[in-house]
């Protein structure tokens, strides 16, 4: 996923939104019927990583979706309700894989045939419901328009006035993402976030340790409990409405929409997210015992949630307020460095919780993710000088 970021992003912004989105999606398709037809394990590995290369495309793009289609007030509240609603997915999708899988009723194909049947009905309202959304595209699909229906060939877009090429287009967004490695805010955001994810993968390998070896749950009753970290997620909704109201306050002190600078979207996590995932990691790690009930772990379950995905959706919308237009670019790189290295750290995490147990495992993801927690306080009050430091948000 890390990997096909690195297109989706930059293509975006050369072929438009929708192009990017049907085409990947189409194409994850064809890997995800590959990868239920594989003959061997190598070859459904192969065709797995394919179609995550195929899918990283809402992971970028999405962000510049929303830039594009709302004001930075409206963003208030359209950004957190699709990040809330999309992280719970993940957690949906571990109950159904965890009795699809060992079933006697049905293959254990059928994880494969259920995300392949769920993605072409995605497909069909994309292709039915979704209209392109970049600005630039549809001002050079404008400019066409009334070159055709009045004969004047002097209407042009920007993008049409400008002498480039289609390939040096596609080379400026390519590289777009790699000039955005210097930019502080994304350097900042990106160590954020994948520590963030370091932290969340490797809890995650240790789902069996924590609630089949301690309680004596199956895989089936074990992965159940990740309905409440779904819960936990949706306690964010909660939040969206009193953030809304703060922020068209300090609009309406200053005016207009623009006026409020992108800090303000660091309130989701300072709004006890960042302190709550190392609080829940600690709480997780030091009541796992078969003689402690097992509603304790459920409730840190639920906190952990919470925590992860109000970080979630302040660094995404911190982003997507610095770089606007150019917002996909910005969060390609993002994408790729946390599922590179999140996703590899992952190896360590089985022997972690072998060779230390549950307790001290969690207590050094409690401690990781403790010693970032400050980020978004330290970056309230000194993110604009921060970002004075970039060298490209004005000219991109």
């Amino acid at each position: 996923m890390g990997l096909g970021s690195l297109v989706a992003g930059p293509f975006s912004e050369t072929f438009g939104r929708n192009a990017v989105y049907a085409g990947s999606m189409a194409v994850f398709m064809i890997w995800i019927m590959a990868s239920g037809l594989a003959p061997n394990f190598g070859a459904q590995i192969t065709f797995r990583f394919l179609a995550g290369c195929s899918a990283s495309t809402p992971l970028v793009c999405s962000g510049g979706s929303i830039a594009d289609m709302y004001n930075r007030l409206e963003k208030t509240w359209s950004f957190p309700l699709y990040a809330i609603t999309c992280f719970g997915g993940p957690m949906v999708g571990a109950v159904m894989g965890a009795y699809i899988g060992p079933s006697n009723a049905v293959s254990w194909r059928w994880t494969e045939w259920t995300v392949l049947i769920s993605s072409g009905l995605v497909l069909v309202l994309v292709l039915l419901c979704m209209p392109e959304t970049y600005g630039p595209l549809l001002l050079q699909w404008k400019a066409a328009h009334y070159r055709r229906i009045t004969g004047d060939g002097r209407f042009r877009s920007e993008h049409e006035i400008v002498d480039a090429t289609l390939f040096s287009r596609l080379k400026t967004s390519m590289t777009r993402p790699f000039l955005m490695l210097t930019e502080p805010i994304i350097m900042a955001m990106t160590l954020y976030i994948t520590v963030v994810y370091i932290v969340i993968f490797t809890f995650l390998v240790g789902w069996p340790y924590i609630f089949e070896y301690t309680y004596g749950l199956d895989q089936g009753l074990a992965n159940i409990v990740f309905v409440a970290m779904f819960a936990g997620t949706q306690i964010n909704f909660a939040f969206v409405p009193l953030i809304y109201s703060m922020t068209a306050r300090r609009v309406k002190h200053g005016g207009h929409d623009t006026s409020f600078k992108p800090e303000i979207r660091l309130w989701y996590a300072m709004f006890g997210a960042a302190v709550f995932v190392p609080v829940s990691l600690f709480w997780l790690g030091w009541t796992n015992f078969a003689s402690i009930s097992i509603w304790s772990a459920i409730f840190a379950v639920v906190v952990f949630g919470y925590g992860v995905t109000g970080i979630f959706i302040c660094v995404y919308m911190y982003i997507i307020d610095s770089y606007e237009i150019y917002s996909a670019s910005a969060l390609t790189f993002v994408a790729l460095i946390r599922y590179v290295v999140a996703g590899g750290i992952t190896v360590v995490g089985i022997p972690l919780y072998e060779n230390l147990g549950t307790h001290y495992a969690l207590t050094i993801l409690a401690c990781i993710s403790g010693v970032l927690a400050p980020i978004p306080y330290v970056l309230y009050h000194y993110g604009s000088w921060i970002r004075a430091k970039s060298r490209f948000a004005v000219s991109m």
